[in-house]
């Protein structure tokens, strides 16, 4: 069967934990890798499309943070391999730059 993405309840209840995690390591920058992802760590409703968050920085917490298609999904799409790789480039700009 297919993976599902959790419901909201699901993700509220694991945001602590991510929270806490991204506290403890004080990454550099953040790679969400699915639209579940980054909607809780952007503060954005679910209904909100992927592709419209991808491609640009954001911030979560004063840390950059970069959206981009989950590994899974570029295996069913790989011609979407060129945009994530972009994405991936953009989070190393981000990186260079602090």
């Amino acid at each position: 069967g297919r993976d599902r993405p959790p419901s909201a309840d699901e993700a509220a209840a694991c945001m602590p934990y991510l929270e806490r995690q991204i506290a403890l390591i004080k990454p550099d920058v953040i790679i969400a890798l699915v639209k579940t992802a980054a909607a809780s760590l952007l503060g954005v409703g679910e209904d909100t499309a992927l592709c419209g968050l991808r491609g640009k920085p954001h911030s979560y917490a004063g840390i950059p943070l970069v959206v981009t298609y989950h590994q899974a999904y570029l295996l069913r799409k790989p011609a979407d391999k060129a945009k994530s790789w972009q994405d991936l480039c953009l989070a190393q700009r981000l990186y260079d730059e602090r």
